[in-house]
């Protein structure tokens, strides 16, 4: 059976971190609570939990009002919760939307949307909300939330590329708390503009550079006239940029063979964008032509300062 519906993936960044700070029993059962909660948010803000995925919850919602005001809401309660988790243990979410026709098929669902709204809860950052640009539609900014295009992002399986937009979110609630609060790390900040003096660092063998946010962007290829070399014959020419958009490093694909990312403490599978982009968070590795399963591949570690 086929309807028109609101796709809304969510998926908990850092678990891996939390089990081995917490231990399989402590972290099991707190991830459970946690997915439990966001389902159950869920289903009160007029939505269809499909399935829970370990660490991550499929939802559908009727329309991508309620969809966009529900994940919000979702965002500004756990963020709460981060602040005040022991330092090792806070898990941020991570949430993907998209709107399209999707298939009900024995308890679970199928389409298109279903398809981009995983990608983009796989291309986002901690505490970001991505959302294509039927999602949005007749859907109408509200106090503290903004929609900031990020333009059209390539989707595997897809033909054509998709429009997506970063839903920011901001609360004065949030903002109080973080000033009586010294210690807690900036990056985790929702909503800010593009923060002057971010960087990123990238090491390959014995080779480090870092590039400030507004040297970007930057390629990385094979060839002396990129700004940062791997001479490895698996390398394209220019393989890779790095961009700084709307507050973020983004890593845009243009190889030949593709890129796959490792991001430190995430318990995902690795990332693979052929022709695609992602945003780069924390810290991680980047094989370059081939995946992580070649022990020889070349490996380009990152990290977001």
């Amino acid at each position: 059976m086929g309807v028109q519906a609101t796709v809304v993936f969510t998926d908990l960044h850092g678990s891996t971190a939390v089990f081995e700070a917490l231990g399989n029993v402590v972290a099991t059962e707190t991830i459970t609570k946690i997915t439990a909660w966001i389902a159950q948010q869920c289903e009160q803000a007029n939505g269809r939990v499909v399935k829970t995925l370990g660490d991550g919850v499929l939802a559908m919602f009727p329309d991508g009002a309620s969809a966009v005001r529900a994940v919000v809401e979702l965002q500004r309660i756990h963020f709460g919760r981060i602040l005040r988790s022991p330092k090792g243990t806070a898990m941020p979410i991570r949430i993907g939307l998209a709107t399209g026709d999707v298939e009900l098929v024995a308890g679970d669902c199928y389409g298109d949307a279903v398809n981009v709204a995983a990608r983009l809860c796989d291309l986002c950052g901690p505490n970001q909300i991505w959302a294509d640009a039927a999602s949005l539609h007749d859907v109408s900014e509200a106090q503290g939330v903004t929609f900031r295009i990020l333009g059209p992002i390539n989707i595997r399986g897809r033909a054509e590329p998709c429009t997506v937009y970063q839903i920011e979110w901001r609360e004065e609630e949030v903002s109080d708390f973080l000033t009586m609060q010294g210690d807690i790390d900036p990056l985790l900040v929702p909503g800010e503009s593009d923060v002057l003096g971010r960087e990123v660092e990238l090491r390959w063998l014995d080779h480090t550079q870092s590039f400030k946010s507004f040297e970007l962007p930057v390629h990385i290829g094979r060839v002396r006239n990129v700004e940062f070399m791997v001479n490895d014959p698996r390398v394209s020419r220019t393989h890779a940029r790095l961009e700084w958009r709307n507050g973020s490093v983004v890593l845009v694909d243009v190889s030949s063979y593709g890129s796959w990312i490792r991001f430190t403490g995430a318990n995902g599978a690795d990332v693979l964008l052929r022709r695609e982009e992602c945003v780069l968070h924390g810290e991680g590795e980047l094989a370059l032509g081939a995946s992580f399963a070649d022990p020889n591949v070349p490996t380009v570690h990152f990290k977001v300062l």
